[in-house]
């Protein structure tokens, strides 16, 4: 059985990434690797151990081409209308929160939010199969 143990970004600024990963998420460095051409920061969280590695390339000026093929990380909240509130309010400019609705039944609340090198994440109402 195969455990997923993070999901790899590239990012342009290390710093930026990092405050907003640890802003909007409770994010921290829970390891980073240094190397010649580029650097490795792992970030985790008590909620999890799964991790999402952030791969610096030293030499990189121009923001990444995210391209037409990359979709989103989702993360679970205890409360998505007041992470909405919360990052509205930090200025993390969150989209707006939607009530996902099937055969009339709610299956999921959730909002979407940008990082800083513009890969998006799915943030969802803790409930349901987002348990």
């Amino acid at each position: 059985m195969a455990k997923t143990v993070h999901s790899m970004i590239r990012v342009l600024d290390e710093a930026r990434s990092l405050a907003f990963y640890r802003q909007a998420f409770g994010l921290d460095v829970a390891d980073r690797l240094d190397f010649e051409s580029f650097t490795l920061v792992y970030l985790s969280n008590a909620e999890s151990p799964f991790e999402l590695e952030l791969t610096v390339n030293k030499d990189r000026t121009e923001p990444y081409d995210l391209g037409d093929g990359y979709g989103h990380l989702a993360v679970v909240v205890d409360d998505v209308d007041a992470e909405h509130a919360r990052m509205t309010e930090a200025g993390l400019a969150p989209r707006k929160l939607v009530d996902f609705q099937h055969d009339g039944k709610t299956l999921a609340r959730f909002f979407f939010i940008a990082d800083p090198d513009g890969y998006q994440i799915e943030v969802i109402q803790r409930g349901g199969r987002f348990g």
